[in-house]
């Protein structure tokens, strides 16, 4: 099983992650804000994650991390 960690603090909430997840477990957590203001993203199913690093890929600010 993969494991996703996201730096939530540096997380700017641009929902790139989103929409490359092929699983489609990755959502903005509405009732989190971080200290600039943003709704970070976070894995709603991390025993669904397969691993493909789609999402920390795609993310412009380098703040998910993908370990299998």
């Amino acid at each position: 099983m993969a494991k996703v960690t996201f730096d939530k603090e540096r997380c700017k909430g641009c929902g790139l992650c989103e929409t490359v997840c092929p699983k489609h477990i990755i959502a903005l957590e509405k009732e989190i804000i971080n200290q600039k203001g943003y709704h970070p993203a976070g894995v709603t199913d991390p025993a669904s994650c397969i691993g493909c690093a789609f999402c920390a890929t795609m993310c412009p600010d380098a703040v998910i991390t993908v370990e299998k």
